[in-house]
Parts: structure tokens; sequence; C-alpha cells
């Protein structure tokens, strides 16, 4: 009998991976964290761990090289696989790249890519060790590999949330996606005029967010300087509601997100409010901002607030409460996973 077709948008991205990904089994004690985390984790030594984690970005679908400078991007590849070793509570040491190369790309091209590669990686103390090139029909292709290290002690699980922790945010959310709406919108406004001239004064932090977004390592190294080990961390990669959702399903926990308390920029808002959107839908859906959200418990509440330049929007609730966003009103509403769906 012939298999019916089930299509990808019919299980999301997430209940994707978790079908192709079940029923693989771990061979060698080394493998401590294989799928299911921002990044596997390999035994090292005794007392320490390797973490490995793994991105891919492609022209017209993560980014369109119309209005994506070289320099940009090769910046924010670095910062795209890095981020996934920092929301493990590691410190990223070494990437590789491999490319697919299109007719239409340039040496020049490549030239500046590497040059924003190698500002990244100068920034965040991270080597290039390798990686390949090949040839691409459908564009401009970028996949990194990034490793980093930590003692196993130290390394945050997205499974580790207990009830009643405080849920903490670096940063704020929603700037990155209003940065994509906002070239977007220039670039449809300005489709076909000679010497195009955009409008982009008085966005200039939402451009920044969106072209040139930096991995919080800095975070990592704080962390560590008051001996704090968060019980999970992620990366806010697809946003605040999906990554609060991964880590509710890892942990067996609830959640409850108190909207008051999540971080917006005045530019973010300004902009959101002048095209119609929602800077809240922006912050738990829009993606891209790599910052972190992570857990600590209760008990940690002054040291977290000494650190500055964090958020507590949040706590941890007992498995089968369900996770929510609060209004100042009272009200719940529920939260909802974002994922790709596959391009028609």
């Amino acid at each position: 009998m012939a298999k019916g077709r089930t299509e990808i948008a019919e299980l999301g991205e997430f209940g994707l991976i978790d079908r192709l990904t079940s029923k693989f089994q771990k061979s060698n004690s080394s493998t401590i964290c294989g799928v299911g985390d921002d990044a596997a984790v390999i035994e090292a030594s005794k007392d320490k761990a390797v973490v490995v984690s793994t991105d891919s970005m492609l022209e017209g679908v993560d980014f369109d090289l119309t209005y994506f400078p070289p320099k940009h991007l090769g910046y924010k590849v670095v910062t795209k696989g890095i981020s996934d070793v920092v929301a493990m509570n590691a410190v990223p040491e070494q990437i590789t790249l491999a490319l697919g190369i299109s007719s239409k790309i340039s040496v020049e091209f490549l030239d500046d890519f590497y040059a924003g590669v190698e500002f990244a990686c100068k920034e965040a103390g991270v080597d290039l060790v390798g990686g390949d090139t090949s040839a691409s029909v459908t564009g401009f292709v970028v996949n990194i590999t990034a490793v980093g290290r930590a003692k196993k002690s130290e390394i945050s699980y997205r499974s580790g949330a207990k009830e009643h922790d405080l849920i903490c945010l670096t940063g704020d959310l929603g700037a990155s996606y209003m940065g994509l709406r906002l070239l977007e919108r220039e670039r449809y406004v300005l489709q076909g005029i000679d010497n195009p001239q955009p409008q982009f004064e008085g966005h200039e932090y939402l451009l920044e967010r969106y072209l040139k977004p930096r991995a919080r390592y800095d975070l990592i190294k704080s962390l560590r300087k008051e001996g704090i080990v968060p019980t999970s961390m992620i990366d806010v990669t697809d946003g605040l509601a999906s990554e609060v959702l991964q880590i509710c399903k890892s942990s067996k926990c609830g959640a409850r997100i108190y909207l008051e308390r999540i971080p917006l920029a005045q530019q973010t808002t300004r902009l959101a409010e002048e095209m119609n959107i929602d800077p809240v839908i922006a912050a738990l859906n829009g993606g891209e901002d790599y910052e972190l959200i992570f857990t600590v418990p209760l008990e940690k509440r002054e040291e977290i607030i000494k650190l500055g330049c964090i958020d507590i929007i949040g706590h941890i609730t007992a498995e089968g409460t369900g996770a929510y966003l609060v209004t100042p009103d009272g009200n719940d509403i529920t939260l909802q996973a974002q994922g790709f769906t596959p391009k028609q």
C-alpha cells in the first residue's frame, strides 16, 4: 500500500524535528546530550565537555542580498553559530564554515563576507578552523558549526527548570523583527526607482539588531564571575513564546510570563505602531534577537538584579499548568510556538 503524503506544515518545525530524530539512540558513552537542546554536549574529560552546534542560512529564506551587506552577513552567521553554544552556558572557541556559492557571487563579495566573519571572530575570541566550499544552484548558502567548552557542572540544559524558578531575559525583544520589516518596506516602496534613498533615520538601532546582532557571551562571563549556573537556558531565535515553550517541554513544567515586564526598545514600539504591528507580537514571535532566556532559583533574585541589564519576566510553574502570557489586568493568554514553514 502506498504511503500517504504528510505536508511539513501539518507537523510544524518542532514536530518535524521530533519525528525525524525520536528513534535515534545513543551508541557512545561520550555523548552526554544529543538532539533536543541548543547544542550537543560531548565528554572531553572527567569534568569537562565539548559543546557543538550546527546552523544553516539560505539566501531567499534567511536573508535577502538586495539589502543585506556581505560584511554584516558574515558577522551574523558567526553570531547565529556561537549563540547556540552560549545558550548552553559554554564559552565558544572555534567555528567552521561550509558555503554553497552560486555563479552570481563574486570574489569581492566573498572577501567582504569573510571580513565580517573575521571581525565577529576577533570580537568573540573565536577561531575559524576549517570549512568547505561547493557550487550552488539555489543561491548563497552558509552552514556554520560552532564548538565551545565548559565544565560539565556549568552546562545549562533546557531540561533543568524547576517550579518557582525565575525566568530571566537579557536585552530587549522584537527589534530584529522590526528591522527586517523596515528593510522590506523600503525595498517595496523604492522598487524600480533610480538612485533610491531609503528612509532609515531614527531606526538605526533596529537595523543593527537585524543586520548585525551580537551573541550574549558577555552574560556567560558575568555568570561565571558570580558563580551562578542557570537551571535552564535557551537563546531567542524563534521568539519569546517559542523559546519559553521549549523550556517547558524539556523541563516538564509550566510558565507565566508577565506582559508588562517584556522589555521593548522605544524604536521597536514606535515603528511597530507606525506599521500597525503589535510590538508584543514582534517580541513573542519575531525571533532572531539572539538574547538569552534563562531560569534561576528564586533565592538568586538579588544576585541576578545586581548583574544589571537583566529583566525578570516571569516564573516557572508546576507541570500541567500550561504556559501563559499574563496581561496587566490579570488575563491569561496561551503562549503558542512559531517555527519555520516551507515556502510554496
